[in-house]
């Protein structure tokens, strides 16, 4: 059993009793330890046996553009073909829609295995999740009948087509237009830009969710709205979606991110006129939740080849004296900065998969809660944790990585070791759906300011539930929680106070602030594996869970300090040095 399946295990059945979640929440027949282990163990054997043994050749080889078509690397196709055929893309679809109508949450089980191994490869099925749970949510019965069966299947893929090449991040500036046809469809002209899987030969069609706008329409996002646009309509001709060009870019190369021309392509409307934005959020906090996830991912297969690495590489000699008196040198994995760097990649990916399983059951609870009042709760936590595992757990995960590199030293830098590509692939889950400055700006402005801290009251009233428990066994974590409840609502409300006086302050203080809220949650994340691992602190694996967890409170956690000096400095230091100052002088207009 791999460390990261060991873990899972622990979180799933231990520290957050998934199989007791699963009995109240609203679904039929709940499944049980039996069934979960069961997907986790044939999860990890099809990412080994399937998509670890490509990951390097479809980073050498890349995907292939031809006359609008996408050949993607050797082995994708097949490894997809035998993930259709295994039923993993139906997972957790309607029932009604051929889907096994697990829970959401069981999705976070297939996309670790699957992220940890291959994330290019990964991201061809991953993308049409959102697809689907937008469909779900606002599509009507039609579109679900059309659509829904072939993508939950894995017959056809999906994708996102929100960014424009003017637009960047700023989906209010689209430019696709949508125009009625005769018929009820309608025309759909545009292009879109950095759309990952966008074009590629592993299934027989590839279904577009387009953001696009009336001619009528409001400007701004209140007047985006919301199309399918399949690469291959419903009749069986091809739509006028073509693939312009696909990106060099610096990692995920195994992964198509194109650049689509819709040339008055037939699309159908999903939901009601300028109603996009607020669709479009369907799909992208759940993609931002698994962003998070792919980070930690590939920080624990980093983290993987670096400890074994520290194991057996032999290099100087122990301060203390000689720990391999019978060899040359001593192995580095003795050196206290090597540990440092191993524990701290150990804290942030250990306490990020927690938070990502307890984000996990609160996704469940808003979809399948059994009363109002569950389901409401639930959405208040998971809207204040969503842009924190999204913007947090990428900046710390990709850190992780960096660790590894560092561990491997001079090899860290050739691709021989693999380590350097991870770096590589990493580097776009701080970019895509929403870079960490959106999600600072979407926590502390919209989800904290705006809603005068509900979430954040809500989880401080977590934290102090588990403080208590700690009581009388893990007093210094007990203190440790406390101490953030208080210094974290008393930083906000100071915030509120000069943001209200001076919006610069806001963009000023969000990040540090995302950074202090995402050191705090994976406290009380650390906290939680704690107090369950002090019922068993004999056996190796609980005791190594409690020493992690005491390096994360004593050399991880005051990090959070820092952030909270650097907000407080307020955002004169950053906007009073000229524009020219600040820019050496550099041309406005860019030549």
């Amino acid at each position: 059993m791999t460390s990261s399946a060991r873990d899972t295990r622990f979180l799933l059945f231990d520290v957050f009793d998934f199989p007791g979640h699963y009995a109240q929440l609203d679904i039929v027949d709940p499944p049980g330890e039996p069934l979960i282990s069961a997907i986790l163990d044939e999860a990890q054997r099809f990412a080994d046996n399937e998509l670890a043994p490509i990951n390097s050749i479809g980073d050498q080889q890349g995907c292939r553009l031809e006359d609008g078509k996408v050949t993607t690397p050797d082995g994708f196709k097949a490894a997809y073909k035998l993930f259709c055929a295994n039923a993993w893309p139906s997972l957790t679809g309607d029932t009604r829609y051929g889907g096994q109508g697990l829970p959401d949450s069981m999705s976070l089980v297939l996309e670790q295995t699957l992220c940890t191994a291959n994330l290019a490869w990964a991201m061809y099925p991953g993308l049409s999740r959102g697809v689907i749970e937008a469909l779900e949510s606002h599509g009507s019965d039609v579109d679900k009948q059309n659509f829904l069966p072939r993508l939950i299947s894995g017959e056809w893929t999906g994708t996102m087509c929100l960014t424009e090449p003017h637009a960047g991040s700023d989906v209010g500036l689209a430019k696709t237009r949508a125009r009625p046809n005769a018929d009820g469809t309608y025309a759909i002209s545009g292009t879109k830009i950095f759309i990952s899987a966008g074009e590629h030969d592993l299934a027989d069609n590839i279904v577009h969710l387009v953001l696009a706008r009336f001619d009528d329409a409001p400007a701004g996002t209140r007047g985006i709205s919301m199309f399918v646009v399949p690469k291959i309509d419903l009749d069986g001709r091809p739509n006028n979606v073509v693939c312009g060009s696909i990106e060099e870019k610096m990692g995920i190369h195994g992964n198509a991110t194109c650049e689509l021309l819709f040339d008055v392509a037939r699309g159908y409307l999903i939901g009601e006129m300028n109603q996009g934005m607020r669709y479009m959020f369907t799909m992208m906090n759940a993609a931002r939740v698994v962003v998070g996830f792919q980070a930690i991912c590939l920080a624990q297969a980093a983290f993987d080849k670096a400890a074994r690495y520290a194991v057996d590489r032999l290099q100087m000699r122990s301060l203390s004296g000689p720990k391999a008196p019978d060899q040359p040198a001593d192995p580095i994995l003795v050196h206290p900065d090597v540990r440092r760097m191993l524990l701290t990649q150990k804290a942030v990916i250990e306490g990020g998969r927690a938070l990502v399983y307890f984000t996990g059951a609160l996704i469940d609870k808003t979809e399948r809660g059994r009363d109002e009042t569950q389901r409401a709760e639930a959405g208040v936590l998971l809207d204040f944790l969503t842009p924190i595992v999204k913007g947090f757990l990428t900046e710390v995960g990709f850190d992780a990585i960096n660790d590894a590199v560092q561990i491997f030293g001079g090899h860290g830098f050739i691709a021989e070791t693999g380590v350097e590509q991870m770096v590589r692939d990493a580097r776009i889950t701080l970019l895509y759906e929403g870079t960490t400055q959106i999600q600072a700006l979407d926590l502390l402005g919209r989800k904290v300011l705006m809603k005068q801290g509900a979430g954040l009251i809500a989880f401080g009233r977590l934290m102090e539930e588990l403080a208590g428990e700690c009581d009388g066994k893990l007093d210094d974590l007990a203190a440790g929680l406390r101490g953030l409840i208080k210094e974290w609502s008393d930083m906000t409300f100071a915030l509120a106070a000069v943001v209200a006086q001076n919006p610069d302050e806001l963009g000023a203080a969000s990040v540090d602030y995302l950074f202090y809220s995402g050191y705090a949650t994976l406290a009380y994340c650390w906290a939680r594996m704690a107090v369950v691992a002090a019922a068993d602190g004999e056996d190796p694996f609980m005791a190594g869970k409690l020493a992690t967890a005491r390096f994360y409170f004593k050399r991880v956690l005051p990090r959070a300090g820092a952030h909270k000096q650097a907000l407080e400095a307020g955002a004169d230091v950053l906007m009073d040095i000229s524009d020219e100052a600040l820019t050496n002088g550099a041309s406005q207009t860019g030549h």
